[in-house]
């Protein structure tokens, strides 16, 4: 376990689906590496190049035609084409879903329950 992993408060969960990031005025085609409670890791065609960090971006994640979590997010680190986004706001259908879908990814509701802890931690 590297240290990384050691501090680690969320469990990131892999999963495949459609998902689009955009803001007020530009959508980005993008590919979802991973998703935990507290934000994702999204791979783009080419390098992030956006100077304004402080920009909110609205992620939405498709599961399928009627389910979808969407979410707020800020760019938290940026490594070339792979960006790592903070979620700073989630409705409540939205967090009810991506609690749904961590819980069956992780097998164990007493992760989940960590994970839960360690968001209202840390807002």
């Amino acid at each position: 376990m590297t240290e990384n992993n050691e501090q680690r408060h969320f469990h990131r969960i892999f999963y495949q689906a459609q998902v689009t990031l955009n803001d007020e005025s530009t959508q980005w085609p993008c590919e979802l590496i991973d998703i935990s409670l507290h934000g994702c890791l999204l791979r783009f065609d080419k390098d992030w190049v956006q100077n304004n960090l402080e920009t909110l971006y609205t992620l939405t994640l498709e599961l399928s035609e009627a389910t979808m979590i969407t979410m707020s997010v800020s760019v938290s680190h940026v490594i070339g084409n792979e960006v790592g986004f903070k979620c700073e706001h989630i409705d409540l259908d939205s967090i009810s879903v991506l609690r749904r879908l961590v819980e069956l990814n992780l097998g164990d509701s007493h992760l989940l329950e960590r994970d839960l802890l360690a968001l209202s931690q840390a807002n």
